[in-house]
């Protein structure tokens, strides 16, 4: 069973733990992460567009063959 003890001892263990023991980014190692996702992001999705443009086409072509 959980008392109010236990849950005292976790949120303050979790509290230490964040303030003393987590690395924080810095702002530039944060804003390199974000453009790196964004950029990633970008490339993907023209990736993915094109591939689509190619699939449309060559079902067109497909099914101008058959109908």
């Amino acid at each position: 069973m959980v008392t109010v003890k236990d849950i005292t001892k976790y949120c303050k263990e979790s509290y230490d733990e964040l303030v003393h023991k987590t690395t924080w980014p810095t702002l530039k190692e944060l804003t390199n992460s974000a453009v790196m996702v964004l950029t990633a992001s970008i490339i993907i999705a023209i990736v993915i567009a094109i591939i689509d443009y190619i699939f449309e086409h060559l079902m067109t072509l497909v099914y101008s063959l058959f109908y």
